[in-house]
């Protein structure tokens, strides 16, 4: 696959092997937009119950495996050196910020908002 938008960028994380050439394959993609939906349901349940903590995880979760599918259709997979960073042009929007990033890496020491889950569910769902 080519890609003509970021085709710089692309060949860039691939040599920087924050990415890696796989054979697409659409039923793990499938899977992981189906764990992306699960997780986004249960994440709605924990907002709503007040587990703010545990719904941002979830609500996290859910937008990386949307993005980590859109990679997978591509015939591309995040390597451990690229982790949840790494992400092609067409899921740019979808790739958590900064902010977004070490909001979640500190929901153990400070307690997410319901602003800040909210702010994942559009996300995740536009893929």
């Amino acid at each position: 696959m080519t890609w003509e938008p970021g085709r710089d960028r692309i060949a860039a994380l691939l040599e920087a092997t924050e990415l890696q050439r796989v054979t697409p394959d659409g039923s793990v993609a499938q899977t992981l937009l189906e764990d992306a939906g699960r997780h986004l349901t249960t994440a709605a349940a924990g907002l709503s119950s007040g587990d703010l903590s545990g719904a941002y995880q979830l609500a996290y979760d859910a937008l990386r495996k949307s993005a980590a599918s859109l990679l997978e259709v591509q015939g591309l997979r995040a390597t451990s050196r690229g982790g949840h960073i790494a992400s092609p042009p067409s899921a740019r929007r979808l790739r958590p910020d900064q902010r977004v990033a070490k909001l979640r890496a500190n929901t153990s020491r400070r307690q997410a908002t319901r602003s800040d889950v909210r702010q994942l569910f559009p996300q995740v769902r536009a893929t």
